[in-house]
């Protein structure tokens, strides 16, 4: 069974200015309306008791020149043609009354009817003695009424919805406004802050929106104290634990040889390891890092690190590019994404390189959900207490500050997937690049490291 589509509205409908100006639109539509059928209905009564007043004294000086045998008046007769047949009947019955219809037929008129006129007839020896008056004089004065009614409501709804959505624009805008600076503070940017001019003055009235805006000020503001004293302790923690680690890794240099000499040089070394870690992470967090900006061919340096890593990585290069990045915190990026296959996950791992794209894939268990929702987390991993979950933190930190994209996910059969996504450089004419630090690293032969070449995979 073919299910039906449902029907999606635009996307521009979800706004607060279309939704404000159907909303006002609406509601001066209806009050023009009321006002409108009330207007045209009192003015309306009023006309026709007028015309109705009129008739029937007139009906009065009528009857008075039948009674008397004198000729009637102009405009008047016994059961004289076009007289309405509800008036007729009424008159015949022995009532009077009046009822506003077509007038007698005037010679020249093409529809074969008279203009409306205000019919009023008695009773006159079983027959219906009857008057008319004009009445498209009133029924003219009606439909100007209901033309200026129509008119002024027109205008009366451009001008309101102009002025509310202009007053809607302003409160849209400054909503706006915060949430810009609500998505740059979860960005990172903790310096961003909306300054709406309406907090500046405590004693002066906020509305809503300002109410708003100074609470995501205030919420930033201690956000950032906050980051900014976590920060200050890691510096700080880390910078004092390197003196007493080099005291402990010089004592324990002079520890006899054996089995527990070896395993306190191995925990000190960690302690290193982590101090200089924490150091890093400090630095990326306080946003001081310089890039050493140069061109690159991304093949050797991914194969460099993969041989200074010691593991037994494969690596598989298709397609290789040149990219302008800061080499040490590329070789730093891949180094930690290999580190975290082989210590995380299960062999084989294997090294990627796809053009300007370097993916490092193990066959183990995959990233955790926790990490694919929200990213590498400090101080927590699924390992069963191996590393510390700084690893990954620092290669998405670098990443981030040599302009690379750094993904996390997990291979449709298994095991983690980290790709890394790097600018490439793109020469823009066939000669040397002039003034560019790295134009002859493309170009050197063979055995020197950056300009060595390798296009078929091997395992190192």
């Amino acid at each position: 069974m073919r299910r039906r589509r449902r029907f999606r509205s635009p996307s521009w409908t979800a706004s607060l200015t279309w939704k404000s100006a159907v909303f006002l639109t609406a509601m001066c539509c209806t009050l023009a309306a009321l006002l409108g059928v009330l207007v045209h209905t009192a003015v309306t009564r009023q006309t026709v008791e007028h015309a109705r007043e009129k008739a029937l004294a007139r009906l009065e000086v009528v009857t008075d020149a039948y009674e008397a045998g004198e000729p009637l008046p102009r405009g008047s007769g016994i059961d004289p043609p076009g007289l309405p047949g509800s008036l007729r009947a009424l008159a015949a019955g022995g009532e009077r009354g009046t009822v506003v219809a077509d007038g007698p037929h005037r010679p020249g008129d093409p529809d074969g009817q008279g203009g409306p006129a205000m019919w009023a007839a008695g009773p006159a020896d079983g027959r219906a003695l009857a008057t008319w008056t004009d009445y498209s004089h009133s029924a003219r004065t009606i439909g100007g009424l209901d033309r200026a009614i129509i008119g002024s409501s027109l205008l009366a709804i451009a001008a309101t919805l102009l002025v509310g959505l202009f007053a809607v624009g302003r409160v849209t805008r400054r909503l706006h406004q915060s949430a810009r600076v609500a998505r740059r503070i979860s960005a990172g940017d903790l310096d961003a802050r909306v300054n709406d001019p309406r907090t500046a003055r405590p004693v002066r009235a906020q509305d809503e929106v300002a109410i708003v805006a100074g609470a995501l000020d205030t919420m930033a503001s201690t956000l950032q104290r906050k980051l900014q004293t976590e920060q200050r302790f890691t510096a700080d923690v880390a910078h004092e634990l390197r003196t007493p680690l080099t005291g402990l890794s010089a004592a324990a240099e002079l520890l006899p040889p054996g089995r527990p000499a070896e395993l306190v040089r191995d925990r000190v070394q960690a302690m290193r390891a982590l101090t200089e870690d924490l150091l890093e992470i400090s630095r990326l967090d306080a946003r001081t890092e310089q890039v050493d900006l140069a061109v690159h061919d991304l093949a050797p340096i991914a194969e460099r690190v993969v041989r200074a890593s010691g593991t037994d990585t494969e690596v598989r290069v298709s397609g290789a590019a040149r990219v302008e990045t800061d080499r040490r915190r590329l070789e730093r990026v891949i180094g930690n994404l290999v580190a975290n296959a082989h210590r995380h996950g299960a062999p084989s791992v294997v090294l990627s390189v796809d053009g300007a794209v370097v993916s490092v894939r193990d066959h183990g268990p995959g990233f955790p959900a926790y990490l694919l929702d929200g990213g590498p987390q400090r101080f927590r991993t699924d390992g069963a207490g191996k590393g510390h979950g700084l690893g990954l933190t620092i290669a998405l930190g670098q990443a981030q500050v040599i302009g690379a994209r750094l993904d996390f996910g997990n291979a449709p059969d298994g095991g983690a997937l980290a790709r890394l996504t790097l600018p490439e450089y793109v020469r823009l004419d066939d000669g040397d690049s002039a003034g560019n630090p790295g134009g002859d690293r493309g170009r050197r032969g063979p055995d020197d490291p950056d300009g060595s070449t390798g296009n078929a995979p091997h395992a190192s």
